[in-house]
């Protein structure tokens, strides 16, 4: 198992900007691709970016161009820039590991589910 905790989320106004963190600890060279996701209230939790190992990044179509997906090994710790926000982006935030490609799209998870970090955007 690997333990996750999200951090870095706030108020902000639209069109900043705000970094979330994720940092992970426990076995964490067996994660192979890390995720964030978010939801917001009375709807189901999206996906909003990935990154794998070797540090290819996907993203959602409405994140595109405006949130970046990076990593830093050494500090086993996953990041999420997010500029030009837009109040659709509030949201809580949430990061989980997974250990493989078919482990991410069976949608099995290597962490739990944390209290995530919430992001409000004020318009």
């Amino acid at each position: 198992q690997v333990q996750l905790v999200e951090s870095g989320g706030g108020l902000v106004q639209s069109g900043g900007s705000l970094r979330l963190s994720c940092a992970a600890s426990g076995s964490i060279f067996r994660i192979y691709l890390m995720g964030w996701y978010r939801q917001a209230p009375g709807k189901q939790r999206d996906l909003v970016a990935t990154i794998t190992r070797g540090g290819s990044a996907t993203y959602a179509d409405s994140v595109k161009g405006r949130f970046t997906i990076s990593r830093d090994n050494a500090k086993n710790t996953v990041y999420l820039q997010m500029n030009s926000l837009k109040p659709e982006d509030t949201a809580v935030y949430y990061c989980n590991a997974y250990l493989s490609w078919s482990d991410y799209l069976r949608n099995t998870s290597f962490g739990s589910w944390g209290q995530g970090t919430q992001v409000t955007v004020s318009s």
